[in-house]
């Protein structure tokens, strides 16, 4: 009797983290999809492409220079090859890892000001996956911004 009892509590251990492994990856896919920027001016697509996370601008609410009537480009990018691409389509977020709850090791890329911050992003409230929290920083995380974007319900 002891023996099936072990065996059985042996197999709910061992099984248990292949449950625990699946939650993991339906909660690291949560963030893919469409958001609208803290702004309101711009939707940003986070997709995944291998184990990592990125985002680009998928639309503009002035996707057009006021001066020019052109596409808004890329002017305030510090390397001078780059200013010349356009803001629509732009990557803004980069190579993002899923730990536990949050997606870090990123890059966030701020084409208003052309500079780029380490970043991290999580939802401020596990219940709600509609909000997301982005936070850009230099060095540490103290030391820096953050903005908060809303899903795109379809």
């Amino acid at each position: 009797m002891k023996l099936a009892s072990f065996a059985t509590l042996f197999v709910a251990f061992m099984i248990m983290p292949l449950f625990s492994l699946q939650a993991q990856d339906i909660k690291a896919n949560d963030i893919v999809g469409l958001w609208l920027t803290q702004d309101k001016d711009s939707h940003v697509e986070i997709y995944k492409e291998g184990d990592k996370y990125f985002g680009k601008i998928v639309w503009l609410k002035d996707p057009n220079d006021d001066k020019t009537g052109k596409p808004k480009l890329d002017d305030k990018n510090p390397d001078p090859a780059l200013q010349s691409r356009p803001v629509l389509g732009l990557n803004l977020l980069k190579d993002f890892v899923f730990d536990d709850d949050e997606w870090n090791d990123g890059k966030i890329y701020d084409p208003k000001s052309g500079k780029t911050y380490s970043c991290y992003m999580e939802f401020p409230d596990s219940d709600n996956k509609n909000r997301l929290k982005i936070r850009g920083y230099v060095g540490i995380s103290l030391l820096g911004r953050t903005v908060y974007w809303t899903r795109v319900q379809k």
